[in-house]
């Protein structure tokens, strides 16, 4: 039979852990459908993993692991991809905003031939007016940068086995795993839903980190930043030409030119344009960097398998 894995990260979700293994569980049994879930503690801070350890003794299917600090969303996104061991692989948060509800249509999709099957958005449900925004922001400086259509996208997802294979074949450190499940193709469907209200504790995103979340993985699979460097530098050539031409037409007819503030202006909007153009290049330096000195994505510093003695992995 197949075997469905589900990939769970989670960031100080304590409080969550055993009512979304609870549903989660309950509603594959359901359905007779196969499952293990996989949970990835994110170097939280409360008793996340503590609870996944006590999920993973109370049902055998549920498997986790802990790393040794926080890495990130996408690196426990990764680390679950690495360890799940289905035929298909369901990616969601672990506060069920993604609703569970939509898994079997996900699953039914794949027995059918679909090998990636996207979680679009109808709403974002009831969410502060400041976060809207933000997100608002977020999705629509990433649709431009990466030339994709971010605004309804989600990490809720199910990808065929082939897939993440591929997936996780890709060498490089910083990832997107929404916009890289579009680059790889394959036959793809999509599956509409409503984003669903938190039981439990509240958002860990705020609009500083969103705004970081879209720079860092808009560099990661976008070069535009860049092209944007040349742009600027036209626009400064522009005003140069604007300015030679004025100051000539005034030199010939015999006026005076003041031109000091001009000059001011012109000086802190190539001096503006030139220290943007450096922040660019800098972060995609940095980028460079960080691949080169091929460090991993994650550490790993515990899973579930300690809980029942075992050597951990």
């Amino acid at each position: 039979m197949a075997l469905l894995s589900i990939v769970l990260p989670a960031y100080n979700e304590e409080e969550n852990i055993a009512n979304t293994a609870g549903v989660l569980s309950g509603l594959l049994e359901e359905n007779k459908i196969e499952y293990e879930l996989v949970f990835i503690s994110d170097g939280s801070r409360d008793g996340t993993f503590s609870e996944i350890q006590k999920a993973a003794v109370r049902n055998p299917r549920i498997r986790g692991a802990e790393f040794s600090r926080n890495f990130g969303k996408e690196p426990a996104i990764f680390a679950g991809l690495e360890m799940a061991r289905g035929n298909a692989v369901i990616v969601m948060d672990c506060d069920l905003q993604h609703p569970p509800q939509v898994i079997p249509q996900m699953w039914k999709l794949w027995l059918e031939g679909a090998e990636v099957v996207e979680g679009i958005k109808e709403s974002r449900g009831k969410e502060s007016l400041g976060y809207k925004l933000s997100a608002g922001l977020f999705y629509k400086v990433m649709s431009r940068l990466i030339k994709m259509d971010m605004s309804a996208s989600s990490d809720f997802k199910l990808l065929d086995r082939k897939v993440v294979d591929v997936l996780l074949t890709l060498p490089e450190r910083n990832t997107f795993f929404r916009a890289l499940s579009f680059w790889v193709g394959f036959r793809t469907e999509r599956v509409s839903y409503e984003v669903q209200e938190r039981r439990y504790g509240k958002s860990k995103w705020s609009f500083f980190s969103l705004m970081k979340y879209a720079v860092t993985d808009a560099t990661s699979f976008s070069t535009l930043p860049l092209q944007l460097v040349t742009v600027m530098g036209l626009v400064s050539i522009l005003f140069s030409v604007i300015l030679f031409i004025q100051t000539l037409a005034k030199y010939l007819s015999g006026t005076a030119v003041e031109g000091f503030t001009t000059v001011i202006l012109l000086i802190l909007i190539i001096g503006g344009f030139l220290m943007l153009s450096l922040g660019i290049i800098g972060h995609y330096i940095a980028r460079i960097y960080e691949e080169v000195k091929g460090r991993p994505k994650y550490i790993i510093s515990r899973t579930t398998e300690d809980a029942e003695g075992k050597e951990a992995e």
